[in-house]
């Protein structure tokens, strides 16, 4: 699977699953940014085939609608959708 790596503060492992025509997943992304945390994203949209489709079943463990942004956390917890106090609690920032 195609991921980026964004440098900054090792607040644990988070990737973003995202979309690239998604807005809100941009705002998620800046908003990770502005924070200086460190994080991997995947535009999930571009991936294809079985790699997508894997991009997909990891999602969906964490997020069983399915939908985007979603952000994880450790691979314990997730948060869908842009909610940035609960982004900036969950990394403390």
């Amino acid at each position: 699977m195609a991921v980026e790596h964004v440098p900054g503060k090792n607040k644990g492992t988070i990737m973003l699953y995202a979309l690239s025509t998604c807005g809100w997943c941009s705002k998620t992304k800046e908003l990770l940014r502005q924070m200086g945390v460190a994080f991997d994203f995947t535009f999930v949209d571009l991936l294809e085939g079985t790699e997508q489709d894997d991009a997909m079943t990891l999602i969906e463990k964490f997020n069983p609608h399915g939908s985007f942004p979603t952000l994880v956390i450790d691979n314990k917890k997730a948060i869908v959708g842009f909610r940035e106090q609960e982004i900036r609690e969950a990394l403390g920032s």
